[in-house]
């Protein structure tokens, strides 16, 4: 077969039915597509001007109008734009896919022509066929000398165009003979709703009116336009003033009688007009993150907040993004004030382009953690698809999500540098977007390490750099304090066997990296862990609240961020700051008391209980239960696996640790009396008591601990003969 070239057909009948149907995936995007189509037109007539091609007349104002029509069916949009001859119509309109602004933006390629230009795929304007049974277009032209064009189109891939009589200045209106199915938008409240939705800050004012406009309206003679129909003239009612004793009228100086003649001219009214209710406008064309931050009030910035978001609860701050290079970008994202108890972190980032909506939180320009604000961003140089809903896949999309990722860090750092009061103040609340941009974003956390904030047992705000330099203090004081007992032990280790050189070099290994490790204790329950709480308080220890999921995952992100250090719960240990020093002889005792209780432990509990007698230093504690960290962070993972039916029971039971005070009456009392009954029921009372600072019982426990409880003190009352 010999070589062939050509080129590729298209047959527009059954192209039409694809660009109707699939196109658009919402039927009201029509209203953005042909406003902003108008506001197109306008920007080009305005360029023109500009650009001494083209005069503008005197008094020009250029708008959009949105004239429905119920009783007809039909909705016209309508602009005093650049216009259309009959050629450019036929370029335009009757070629698919051809675009008016992407010529206009190549002719004028050398006279900076593209600012504000919205439109580059020449589809828009189909749009207007997924809602219409027949699309009417008439237009004129600018240009001097042109006619007015009237074009139609029923759907179909014909048109009929001839010379229109529907325009006598400058522009085009668009008329939609509504289908049956879709009269929905020629409902005034409707079309309102969408028109806000998608144009509420296109560059020029948008009018909302009915074709049969029935309600009026009064205005002062001050208030009254040139564009207003007037239907009646109110004539204004004089009232006369308050008629004065003739005495006092007599007595009064002329100051007086000149007050009393104005005050009798203020109380003439001003003449008044009934008119015709006047269109609607519907969008801002000044919107406030167009402007610089410093022509911005604090008011402003809440105000906008308010009306766009509909949230009456004043955020806490805000980010004013305003960028040129290397593409443009502005935008205001806010943070709001979340009760994180009680509401799911839902935030709403609305992406224009040119002042045009197109879509909330489109997760290939906002990082992912930043949707849990509230904002606008305006960037006219997106990688926009055909239909303007999506963006393309691109490079470019990254760098602009890599931007506002570091204008937020660089924010929220400044705001801790020079406003630290109320960057504590806050920190509540915007600690889950910064804890969640850490697990999310490597970037976002190595510029937020050092602006960290953990909550003391005293309420204070903390960074995380002053709470290691605070641990190193803790861990050299706690050195300090036991270096006898350390002694000791050296010694009772000395009179046994030699160990190995293996376990000798493990051991110091261990004990070395122990030493370098900086401990950060948290509290994860401030009213269960208590007991804990006053332990630590009364040794001037710190402890930081992490009540919240995400703190789970974000200690461990700190542990792998930050060398040696490692969090852990108030009750996953006792150090040896919270013991008293003890001798051998009594060491001895207590370990062969402990043995002895967790026999008794075993046959009560029926699992395996590591218990450990002490002298604790507030004597008011008499039991004291620890999980290791590792158990309770393993704990904490299975849980996900509960959900889908496994039951883990008492899994992670191996790190507990009981802790009895050996100075506590109920601890000695034990010791004392291991054979006899009552004993053993105490023992199960202090494992209890224990585990009710660390964790709730289960209802088989529960019911066990207050049947219990009522024993023993019955053993309290006296005994009847």
């Amino acid at each position: 077969m010999a070589e062939k070239k050509g080129n590729l057909s298209i047959n527009s009948e059954n192209m039409f039915p694809i660009i109707k149907k699939w196109l658009y995936s919402d039927h009201d995007i029509f209203y953005r597509e042909v406003i902003s189509n108008a506001c197109d037109a306008i920007t080009k007539v305005k360029k023109l001007d500009s650009m001494g091609d083209f005069a503008l007349p005197e008094g020009y104002r250029p708008r959009v109008d949105v004239i429905l029509n119920d009783k007809d069916k039909t909705v016209k949009i309508s602009d005093n734009g650049i216009g259309m001859t009959a050629e450019e119509v036929e370029q335009y309109i009757n070629q698919v896919a051809f675009s008016g602004a992407t010529d206009f933006l190549e002719k004028y390629k050398d006279k900076d022509a593209t600012d504000q230009i919205i439109g580059h795929f020449g589809l828009g304007f189909y749009s207007t066929l997924m809602v219409a049974d027949r699309v009417d277009i008439d237009t004129l032209s600018y240009q001097e000398g042109a006619h007015p064009v009237h074009w139609t189109c029923d759907g179909s891939s014909e048109y009929e165009m001839e010379e229109g009589q529907g325009r006598t200045s400058f522009g085009t209106t668009i008329t939609l003979h509504l289908s049956d199915d879709c009269l929905e938008f020629c409902n005034e409240y409707k079309a309102r709703e969408v028109i806000q939705k998608y144009c509420s800050f296109m560059p020029y004012e948008i009018y909302l009116s009915k074709a049969q406009e029935d309600r009026t309206e009064t205005v002062k003679e001050s208030e009254k336009r040139d564009d207003d129909i007037v239907l009646e003239e109110i004539k204004p009612e004089k009232k006369e003033a308050d008629k004065k004793p003739a005495g006092e009228e007599a007595s009064s100086d002329t100051k007086d009688g000149e007050a009393s003649k104005k005050e009798e001219e203020q109380k003439e009214e001003e003449k008044k007009y009934k008119i015709k209710r006047r269109p609607e406008l519907l969008n801002e064309i000044h919107p406030l993150w167009m402007k610089t931050p410093q022509e911005c009030t604090d008011e402003e910035y809440k105000e906008f907040y308010r009306k766009v978001f509909h949230d009456y609860k004043e955020p806490l701050f805000w980010i004013h993004l305003n960028m040129d290079y290397p593409f443009r970008l502005k935008g205001i994202l806010y943070f709001p004030k979340l009760n994180i108890e009680f509401e799911s972190a839902e935030g709403v980032i609305k992406l224009y382009n040119n002042q045009v909506f197109i879509a909330d939180n489109i997760k290939e320009v906002i990082p992912e953690y930043l949707m849990l604000l509230k904002g606008v961003i305006d960037c006219p140089d997106l990688p926009l698809n055909v239909s303007r809903s999506a963006l393309q896949n691109d490079g470019f999309v990254t760098k602009i999500s890599d931007y506002i990722s570091k204008k937020v860090a660089d924010k929220l750092a400044g705001l801790c540098k020079t406003d630290r009061e109320n960057y504590n103040k806050y920190w509540e609340d915007i600690s889950p977007f910064i804890k969640y941009g850490c697990l999310k974003d490597d970037k976002f956390c190595e510029k937020m390490n050092d602006y960290i904030l953990f909550r003391n047992l005293e309420g204070d705000y903390i960074t995380l750099p002053d709470a290691l330099k605070i641990s190193d203090e803790e861990k050299k004081a706690e050195t300090a304090e036991g270096e006898n007992g350390e002694k000791v032990e050296a010694e009772v280790v000395d009179e046994g066997t030699e160990k190995p050189d293996d376990a000798e070099n493990t051991e110091q290994q261990e004990d070395r990296k122990e030493s370098e490790e900086k401990i950060l204790y948290y509290v994860t329950d401030e009213k269960q862990q208590s007991q804990y709480i006053n332990l630590f308080k009364e040794q001037h220890m710190e402890a930081y609240v992490l009540k919240h999921n995400i703190d789970v995952p974000f200690m461990q992100q700190l542990e792998s961020k930050n060398e040696g250090v490692k969090f852990r719960r108030i009750d996953a240990d006792l150090t040896a700051a919270f013991t008293s020093e003890t001798s051998k002889e009594k060491e001895k005792e207590f370990e062969e008391s402990a043995t002895k209780i967790a026999e008794m432990m075993k046959k009560a509990l029926g699992k395996d209980i590591t218990v450990k007698v002490q002298k604790l230093k507030d004597p008011k504690v008499s039991s004291i239960l620890t999980v290791s960290e590792e158990s309770r962070r393993m704990q904490d993972m299975m849980k996900l696996y509960q959900l889908n039916g496994m039951n883990m029971g008492d899994f992670g039971a191996e790190g507990q640790t009981l802790y009895l005070n050996a100075d506590h009456p109920l601890v000695q009392y034990v010791m004392g009396h291991l054979q006899e009954e009552v004993s053993g029921k105490l023992c199960q009372q202090l494992y209890d008591l224990a585990k009710l600072q660390n964790a709730p019982l289960s209802a088989e426990e529960m019911t066990a601990f207050l049947a219990r409880s009522n024993e023993l003190m019955m053993l309290t009352l006296p005994k009847t003969e």
